[in-house]
């Protein structure tokens, strides 16, 4: 079974980061569904933690759209659909390919030499261990690199803090056995950076992600059906953060 791999620094973390970081991989791995019920009592047993820490790490996970509380069903797994999958991918295309662009002009040549590394070090995990981009986190995601790269607050917040939880969900979702069309899409993407072509690291970003989004449209991912099926306030506010980016960079 696969667990979450441990982040350097984690023992520095208070027992309410732990659980989030725990649950927050169920919860995008799938090993914890759509709809899953995540009871107090039971949780606050399963890490053997008072209601206190529990509690903070149910609220950051509701922060990130990853958990909902509904009336007298109380805490549970947000259930996302199809639709709502493919907002999530139309929202990242614009925000991740704008990042991209002002990652090429902004990026200093220290920064855009670390990119370099950073993608040739997935490049030997990948080749030698198997292992996958999902499993890169925080400033080891090229995606998460690239948007605190882009210089811009408001950017950085939305994908390495509001959305990244669901960003991470949605990997999960779409990614198979095959890894080399992905892998040729970041070096594409880092060497445009690293060129500063902002025009073109922004046109392959989007195509980037549209695929994505493509392949989660066209699988066979069998979706879970949970009794009720919540609107994400979050989901609404960035479509409106994001059409506004959207006029202002095509004004």
């Amino acid at each position: 079974m696969e667990t979450r791999e441990r982040m350097p620094g984690e023992e520095t973390f208070t027992r309410g980061d732990r659980i989030f970081r725990d649950l927050e991989f169920e919860i995008v791995s799938g090993r914890l569904p759509m709809g899953t019920k995540l009871g107090e009592e039971v949780l606050a047993a399963r890490f053997g933690v008072s209601r206190g820490p529990l509690r903070e790490a149910l609220r950051r996970l509701e922060g990130g759209g990853l958990v909902v509380r509904l009336p007298h069903l109380g805490v549970r797994v947000t259930t996302l659909s199809p639709s709502d999958l493919a907002e999530i991918y139309e929202i990242r295309e614009v925000l991740e390919g704008l990042a991209a662009r002002l990652a090429a002009e902004r990026m200093s040549t220290e920064e855009r030499e670390n990119l370099k590394k950073l993608l040739q070090q997935h490049l030997d995990l990948a080749t030698h261990e198997g292992r996958i981009y999902p499993q890169a986190f925080g400033d080891e995601d090229i995606h998460y690199r690239i948007a605190s790269g882009a210089g811009s607050y408001l950017l950085k917040r939305l994908l390495c803090g509001d959305l990244y939880s669901l960003i991470r969900l949605c990997r999960y979702r779409t990614t198979g056995p095959d890894q080399v069309p992905a892998f040729r899409d970041h070096v594409r993407i880092v060497d445009a950076i690293y060129d500063r072509d902002g025009e073109m690291a922004e046109i392959l970003m989007r195509r980037h992600i549209v695929a994505a989004r493509d392949r989660l449209l066209s699988s066979d991912i069998k979706w879970d059906q949970p009794p009720e099926h919540t609107e994400l306030p979050m989901l609404r506010d960035l479509k409106e953060i994001t059409e506004r980016l959207r006029k202002s960079t095509t004004a």
